[in-house]
């Protein structure tokens, strides 16, 4: 049966992840799927020429490098279809991974769909290590995964709603992510979409989590080994969602605990030899103060009484002060499946 998907794949040079991830699509794709890789400015457009070589692939190309969250918003803009799974060119999908978040979407309701992301390649003989269960937010300042790290036979997951959903892998109902407008340009890469999952949340939307669905990530190969520009930029965004989505009550509050995450991130990195990044991605917030007023000024257009409903998905418990600066999601009943590549 055919179905209403637009897979989104934005990919800037590492054609041969690109190439594994459209294999494996092609391969387990439902009829009518639409497969729109974006070109992000690739050198010698060797992402349009890989793209070329699948059937069923059609591209975009982006003349000059924007960074993750332009691609996407201008694959999500060209999808044909009312519901697009966003994929990073380093992931790859199993057999039957979009039955069940397409299923999600009869509620009008949800917004977005995170499916089971488990680490690929794992060590042979041992059980899966997972990426991501979903999104949580700490209200102190921290975007997490659940189950981060964990092994996946020693947990139990459930579906069930979560604050947000990793844009490396997740499907979204394509009217929902424009109403909100999209992920925010400015950001480049990292913490877009975070950033989408607090306006999702607060427009009344609904984002859950499928573990029926399974995605496969060689996390980070995208963008490799972090340089000094890549840390700040992970350190600005980081920081620019604080202060652009915490509801003013909740901010103020919030500060304390902001003041306590921001030193123990500040002596990590300083021990890792990467303080200077850090602390500089956190002060170019400082020039961006009347930006970030206009974006609060505009959330009030996303309603009020749904942001009541919206802060229900975050946490108070501070999984920044721990020494992994991590904490496992909430433990789940269902059974446990083996996922096979």
């Amino acid at each position: 049966m055919a179905v209403n998907l637009s897979v989104v794949i934005p990919s800037h040079c590492r054609v041969d992840l690109l190439r594994a991830c459209l294999d494996s699509i092609t391969r387990h794709a439902p009829p009518g799927i639409e497969i729109l890789v974006i070109d992000d400015g690739s050198p010698g457009h060797i992402v349009e020429t890989t793209a070329t070589q699948f059937p069923r692939v059609s591209c975009l190309r982006l003349y000059e490098r924007r960074g993750f969250a332009v691609a996407a918003n201008a694959g999500i803009r060209a999808a044909r279809h009312p519901f697009v799974q966003l994929l990073n060119d380093d992931t790859e999908v199993t057999p039957g991974w979009a039955e069940a978040p397409l299923a999600r979407f009869d509620d009008p309701l949800v917004a977005a769909v995170a499916p089971l992301v488990l680490r690929w390649p794992g060590l042979a003989g041992m059980s899966p290590r997972i990426d991501s269960a979903g999104d949580r937010y700490f209200m102190g300042g921290i975007a997490g995964k659940r189950y981060n790290g964990q092994l996946l036979n020693q947990v139990t997951l459930d579906p069930c709603r979560v604050f947000g959903a990793s844009a490396s892998s997740a499907f979204y109902r394509r009217e929902a992510v424009m109403k909100v407008g999209g992920f925010p340009d400015s950001f480049g890469a990292y913490f877009e979409d975070v950033d989408l999952s607090f306006r999702l949340n607060r427009a009344g939307y609904q984002i859950l989590f499928e573990p029926d669905s399974c995605i496969l990530h060689h996390v980070g190969a995208s963008h490799g080994r972090p340089t000094g520009w890549l840390l700040k930029q992970q350190s600005r965004n980081e920081e620019r969602v604080f202060w652009r989505n915490l509801p003013i009550g909740i901010l103020l509050g919030a500060l304390p605990l902001h003041l306590a995450v921001v030193a123990a991130k500040a002596w990590r990195r300083w021990r890792e030899g990467n303080l200077r990044p850090f602390l500089r991605g956190r002060m170019a917030v400082l020039r961006e103060i009347a930006e970030l007023m206009r974006h609060r000024r505009s959330l009030r257009k996303l309603g009020r009484q749904a942001l009541r409903q919206g802060r229900r998905c975050l946490e108070t418990k501070n999984p920044a002060l721990t020494a992994s600066f991590k904490q496992p999601g909430k433990q789940g009943s269902s059974n446990i499946r083996t996922i096979q590549p």
